[in-house]
Formats: C-alpha cells, structure tokens, sequence
C-alpha cells in the first residue's frame, strides 16, 4: 500500500488532473489570486500557469513529496517566487495572518480533517484575505447523493481519501468563513463525480 500511495498514487493525480474539461475552471479561480498566495494541495502544480501578475507570491503546499518534486519542474519560466513546503493543511506552517489569498482546487475532497485544515486556512489569511475554491463534492439530487454516498468507501481507498460526498459549501461556512461568491453545476461526467462547487469567501 506504501509504494501505491508514494508512487503510483502521485502519477494518477497528475493524469487526473491534466483534464482539458478542468482548464475553465482554473482559468477563472487562479487567475483571481491576489499578494502573497498560499496554495492547498497543488499537487503536480498544473494550476501554476493560470496565475496573473496580480500573484506576488505564491507558496504551494502538498503532503506528497513526488508531487512536489513534479511541480517543481513546472514552473512558468519568468514566474518568479514560487515555493513549495512538504506539510499538511491540517497544521500550516505559516504565521497567523501571512498571506493574502488561500487556493484550494480538488482539495478539500481528500484532506482526512477537512474542518480543521479549513481553521488553519482561515488562521493564516489576513483579516481582509479572501478563499479561492472550485471543488467537487455532495449534490443536491438524492438519487445522485446515494450513489456518492454508496462509492465513497471504496473510492477513497484508491482515490487517496477523497471523498465524493462532502458538502463543500457547507463546510467552508462551519469553518467560520463568510461566502462571497458560489456558483455550482455538474460538469461532463459520470455525475456522483462531477457536481462542482466554484466561488469565494472571505476570513
């Protein structure tokens, strides 16, 4: 199970999310991004060419050193002050209060203590900073919920632990944050895994 999840798990998230079908997404949520960026999970760092100079600094945080080691090599040449931390949301290793802006893409699906990754995100924006998230999770459709419900259990055991039925919204709210901005819709797909979660909220 080790080698799976140090060495082939790493290479079907990259594949996962090369998706052209995600590239709207990105195009529209990164590109918000503004100061000092700390970036949740950017796995093999595919969201890396969708920052606009508004992005002073962006800090990419993943548990997965072999992501990590990917994302290094995809740096825009020219895309200065990119740095990455082997760490967990869970416990981010920032000061209170350091960065502008927190990006979260197809993350909040997998973090095992998704409410307290969610405090530690709120702990390190500044008073006024702002949570970029476009996520997939938990749909309105009962028919749609049984089924995420009924694969979530074997999902997460080849998935990484993600989830296909958390309730992204709510859970952004119970963590303390104020949202601005959602908007939600499935995107082309098998529909217990595609129903996405798009917007913004403030600390």
């Amino acid at each position: 199970m080790a080698f799976y999840r140090d060495h082939v798990l790493p290479q079907l998230i990259d594949l996962s999310m090369r998706q052209r079908r995600l590239v709207p997404y990105r195009s529209r949520v990164v590109s918000a991004a503004e100061g000092g960026v700390l970036e949740i999970g950017i796995g093999s760092g595919r969201n890396l060419p969708f920052y606009s100079k508004m992005a002073e600094r962006v800090i990419g945080l993943d548990p997965s050193p072999k992501l990590i080691s990917i994302a290094r090599r995809s740096v825009p040449a020219g895309r200065a002050k990119v740095e990455f931390i082997e760490g967990s949301a869970e416990t981010i290793p920032l000061e209170d209060g350091s960065v502008d802006t927190v990006l979260s893409t197809w993350t909040l699906c997998s973090i095992p203590d998704v409410l307290r990754s969610l405090h530690e995100m709120r702990r390190v924006l500044k008073p006024a900073g702002r949570l970029l998230f476009v996520e997939h999770g938990r749909s309105p459709d009962p028919r749609i919920r049984w089924w995420q419900d009924f694969l979530t259990p074997g999902w997460k055991r080849v998935g990484g632990g993600c989830h296909l039925n958390r309730a992204i919204a709510t859970l952004i709210e119970e963590a303390g944050f104020r949202i601005e901005r959602l908007e939600t819709g499935y995107m082309r797909g098998p529909k217990p895994m595609t129903f996405m979660y798009e917007g913004s909220a403030r600390s």
